[in-house]
């Protein structure tokens, strides 16, 4: 049924069908324009608490999301050269990527971001891999809260791995950083450096071949650009270097020219 529909039939199918799942925005208002159709739905789907959404609407939205990833076009691993050593940068969406895994910059209840068309990569990784993806964060956080109490809360630098599902990327990683409230410290640092370390050895666990790390920490996190990509760059180099032909590929991906200069000064 869902490929003899149009993308405008099944994103106008999709609004209602999550206005109708939303107690609190099922009589909101349909804009006419596709644009405002697209935020109306990318902010239903990011209110939603994870439970089971109808087969149906499952398998449209799924189709949905194909399409747009189409449409914003997908980056395949050849598409990025490798720099050094088996390291790449690459400056764009990570959603785009077609490689083994994308690395997301989770928070402590690791169920995505729940602010309504937030810009950060939390938020467009759960807009873009679709509503399972939330749905298998919240089962495995409920199953370690069986096991550790349930006021738990993923700790720093400990990852989860996930299926990727509607987005390009086989697997996401998600990853709790270290915040920084005030100075910097070493103790942050260390933190930051097994964040990167912890990601690499459960992709070489799962035999994931290539992954793509965002900025951790840096933003909202203030964790600094410059010591970050330092510390980034230092340690997969080491782990690198001692794991040899355990991953193919490990991807720098920025969104600011500023971070991507830094990783260019540093790769080359």
């Amino acid at each position: 049924m869902t490929e003899k529909m149009t993308q405008e039939q099944r994103l106008d199918t999709l609004v209602e069908a999550f206005k109708a799942d939303s107690v609190q925005y099922k009589d909101l208002k349909t804009p006419e324009d596709n644009e405002n159709k697209r935020r109306i739905l990318r902010s239903l789907m990011n209110i939603r608490m994870p439970k089971k959404l109808d087969d149906s609407v499952l398998a449209v939205q799924d189709e949905y999301l194909r399409e747009r990833i189409r449409e914003k076009g997908v980056v395949g691993l050849s598409d990025i050269p490798e720099i050094k050593d088996g390291m790449s940068i690459w400056q764009g969406d990570i959603t785009r990527l077609a490689v083994d895994a994308i690395v997301n910059a989770a928070n402590s209840q690791m169920l995505g971001c729940f602010v309504p068309m937030h810009t950060c990569i939390d938020n467009c990784i759960h807009t873009f891999a679709g509503v399972q993806l939330r749905a298998e964060c919240n089962r495995q956080m409920n199953q370690l809260r069986v096991r550790y109490g349930r006021d738990y809360e993923q700790p720093t630098a400990v990852p989860m791995l996930t299926d990727g599902y509607n987005l390009p990327a086989k697997k996401v990683v998600h990853i709790v950083g270290p915040i920084v409230e005030g100075r910097l410290t070493t103790a942050l640092e260390q933190d930051l450096a097994n964040c990167y370390r912890n990601t690499l050895d459960l992709c070489a666990e799962n035999g994931l071949q290539s992954v793509a790390f965002c900025c951790i920490s840096t933003g909202v996190f203030r964790f600094p650009n410059k010591r970050a990509a330092e510390i980034a760059v230092d340690t997969v180099s080491k782990w690198l270097d001692e794991h040899k032909e355990r991953i193919d590929r490990v991807i720098f991906n920025v969104f600011k020219d500023e971070d991507k200069a830094y990783y260019e000064e540093l790769l080359h």
